[in-house]
Parts: structure tokens; sequence; C-alpha cells
């Protein structure tokens, strides 16, 4: 028998803060280790040390959306989120001891598998909010998740060259735990309704993808942004390092706090999301995000990038609360297979446009980069007119 709770015509405050920050306390593991490469390099004597553990780290993140996202609909979730956390404290705790490079790498791994329990909180958010509600509460919540995302490279540069890089996974422990102990005090325990074997959850997958349209084509949106943003994060340091800017790589990471600018309209793009609908909402983040390489190809000045990166957060981030929106709108019961399906489609199109703005960099530079950066929310724009049918919009995503 289902033992569901029912949506909270008042989400608290307190708990939606407690989703934002547990949130992003969580996926700023996965990114500590970026900045402090070299340090660690030198640290275990091993230069091999900056070609895998990032790699490694993303792999495992990317294991843990497609096995370990499902099991939100499997499972009791708040129990599960908590055992999360629990297991991401002991991963931190590995790393930080490890003593050479294979240790560092599974240990590495292991984070980044546990570190996706930021994505088991997402889709508790939809859950506990009324459907009206559903866009501004995803946009607290990602809001958190993604100041986390911006500003762990400025922590773990900051602390690490301060206090060695051990120091920043060690206090990284506690913070994981104390997440644990925040979700267990404020969130409701929350049931499946209908609970299925693990095999069956995963097989299900498939048949998630062919039958819903709305999920492929918000997925794929999604995908084409992501690719986007993570072009110009990848290439950003190699271009400060150019003239006119001559900015080295660490300047890289305080570009982080310039982007909370953007994340602070997520909120916002919920609610416009709840009232409007998502649809225009993710048509106006694929032209931020066309605008904010307009930017960066035709501004060639440290104030050009600081304005590019503020208008192309506000792009990807506004149109990724409406994707989610218009998801987890589908199915009550599967919000987590859906998740599962949504960031893993975006995860591959981050990874492939670092891999082609990587290319691009070393072919045309900066001039190629932009051309591409620009091009892929052009395609994303196109298929979110393409399906847009405005009287329909805020019907369709409840």
């Amino acid at each position: 028998m289902s033992r569901n709770i029912a949506p909270s015509p008042h989400l608290p405050k307190a708990t939606l803060f407690s989703m934002a920050l547990t949130s992003g306390l969580a996926v700023a593991n996965i990114y500590y280790n970026q900045p402090m490469l070299g340090v660690m390099s030198g640290d275990l004597g091993d230069p091999r040390v900056s070609d895998w553990i990032p790699t490694l780290t993303q792999l495992g993140y990317a294991a843990g959306l497609l096995f370990l996202l499902p099991l939100g609909d499997m499972l009791e979730r708040r129990r599960l989120i908590v055992v999360q956390f629990l297991a991401l404290a002991v991963a931190l705790t590995l790393v930080a001891i490890a003593p050479g490079l294979v240790a560092l790498a599974v240990a590495s791994m292991l984070v980044g598998t546990a570190a996706t329990v930021a994505q088991q909180i997402v889709p508790f958010a939809a859950i506990l909010a009324e459907p009206e509600r559903r866009g501004a509460a995803i946009g607290s919540v990602m809001s958190g998740l993604l100041t986390g995302i911006l500003l762990s490279r400025t922590l773990a540069g900051l602390i690490s060259s301060v206090a060695g890089w051990r120091t920043m996974f060690w206090l990284a422990v506690p913070l994981a735990v104390m997440s644990a102990v925040l979700i267990q005090r404020s969130l409701p325990a929350h049931h499946p309704r209908q609970p299925m074997g693990y095999g069956k959850l995963l097989a299900s997958l498939g048949k998630l993808w062919i039958n819903e349209p709305v999920l492929r084509r918000s997925a794929l949106i999604q995908s084409l942004l992501f690719a986007s943003f993570s072009a110009f994060w990848t290439t950003l340091a190699l271009h400060l390092a150019e003239p006119p800017i001559r900015l080295g790589a660490a300047a890289a990471g305080l570009f982080g706090i310039v982007g909370i600018v953007g994340v602070a309209m997520a909120p916002i793009a919920g609610r416009v999301a709840d009232r409007k609908g998502p649809a225009p909402v993710i048509a106006l983040g694929a032209i931020g995000t066309i605008l904010s390489w307009a930017i960066f190809g035709t501004w060639s000045s440290l104030w050009g990038l600081i304005a590019g990166v503020i208008v192309l957060d506000f792009g990807v981030q506004i149109a990724l609360v409406s994707n989610q929106h218009a998801i987890y709108g589908l199915h009550p019961e599967y919000k987590s297979r859906l998740n599962t399906l949504f960031m893993t489609t975006m995860f591959v199109g981050g990874a492939s446009g670092s891999l082609v703005a990587a290319s691009a960099w070393h072919r045309y530079g900066w001039t190629g980069v932009s051309i591409l950066g620009g091009l892929l929310p052009v395609g994303a724009l196109a298929m979110s007119l393409m399906h847009w049918r405005p009287g329909r919009a805020a019907r369709v995503a409840r």
C-alpha cells in the first residue's frame, strides 16, 4: 500500500533552502579536483593525475546517473538520499587519504558516483510542491545546485593554495555528513507508488524514452545548450592566457562568482514557467545562449567575457529549470527515471561539447570556439520553436 505524502500547498522555505544547500554541496564534490590538479600531481609525484582524475570523476558521475538515479522510484526517497550522502563522505575520506594514483582514481570514481545524490534531491522538490508551484520549487533547488558548481572551483583553488589539496577533501567530509543529517531532519519520508525490481526499473528506461516525446525533446534541447556551456568553460583558461587579456589559469575559477548573477534568475524562470508554461522560457534561454556567444566573439576584452558569462549562465540555467519543469509533469511515479534519462543525455551533450570545443580551439582558436558555441543553441532554439504552441504551453506542463 502506498504511503506517499501529498504535495505540500506551501512547501516551507526552510525545506527548500535545505534542499538547495545540500544539492549544491553534493555536486560541488565532482569539481573540487579541477583547479587542484597541478598541486595533486606534484604531491603524488605522478603527472598522470591531470589526465586521469577529472575524467574518472566524471565517468563515476555518469555511472551514478544511469545506475543510482532510478533507485528514487524504487526505494524510500529520504533514506536513499541520506545513505548516499554517507557513502559520499566515505568516498571523500578515501580521496583525502589516497597514497597514490590508483587509490586516488578509484576513490574519485566513487565520489563522482555518490555525488549524484544531488539529482535525487531535485525531483523530490518537484514531488513535494504543488503542480502550479513546481517550477518555482525546482528553480530554488537548482539555484543552490548551480551555485555549488560555480563556486566549487574557486573554493578548492583558494583552500589548496593555503592548506593543500587533501584539506579540501577533509573539509568536504563533514559537509557531506551534515547534509545527511539536514535531509533526515527536514524532509518527509516518501515511498514509491508502484515499487518494482531493479532489473525492471532499468529496463523501463528504454520504453520511457521511446514513449515520451516531451522527454526526448527537452533532453536533446538541454544537451545542446549544455554542450555550448561546456565549450566555454573548457576553453576559458586557454583564452584568458592569450592577449589582450593575459591572465593565469587561476582566474578562470573566479568567473564562477560572476556566473552566480545568472544563476540568481533560476527561481524567477521557474515562476514564469509555472504561469506561462516552460516553452517560452526555454526559447528565451536558447536566445540568451546565442547572444552570449555573440558577445564573446565580438567583445574581446575582460569586460566582454564578464558580460558574456552572465548572459550564458542566465540562458542555460533558465532553460534547464524550464525543461525539468516540463519533464517532471509527465509521470508522478517516474520522476527519478525521467531525471536519469534527462541528465544522462545532458551530460553526454556536455562531454561532447568539451571534446569538440578543444578541437576547435587547437584548429581555429577562440573564433572557432565562438562559432561552435553559437551554433549549438541555434539548434536548441529551432527544436523549442518547432513544437511550441503558445496557447497550450501551460496546460501541457501540468
